[in-house]
């Protein structure tokens, strides 16, 4: 339940600012099931998490994800995993299919 809740992204280590709020907010929805949704820039899809634990040096738990949607109205997938940082902030990577992947950061949206 640590990841359930929406998450406004608020950078991005490849795209600034300007593209990645372009539309909406950026975020990530994750509800209790580990299932959510996110857009970011022309990006958007659905996901299917799981959660794992120990998985870093730290011992965090992170939650897995795949995902499938749209990267400017054409069919994309990939993955991606984030995990806490505090109870309001993650961390994370999401990685476009045969594309780019960025690291991102956010917070729990109010």
């Amino acid at each position: 339940m640590d990841f359930v809740g929406v998450w406004h992204i608020y950078e991005m280590g490849m795209w600034d600012e300007d593209y990645f709020n372009m539309e909406v907010q950026a975020y990530i929805k994750i509800a209790s099931n580990n299932c959510g949704d996110f857009q970011f820039g022309l990006v958007s899809g659905i996901l299917h998490g799981r959660v794992v634990d120990n998985v870093d040096i730290e011992g965090k738990k992170r939650l897995e994800f795949t995902w499938e949607g749209n990267d400017e109205c054409d069919p994309a997938l990939g993955s991606g995993w984030i995990r806490l940082k505090d109870k309001d902030s993650i961390e994370g990577e999401i990685s476009l299919h045969y594309g780019d992947d960025s690291t991102f950061l956010a917070k729990r949206a109010e």
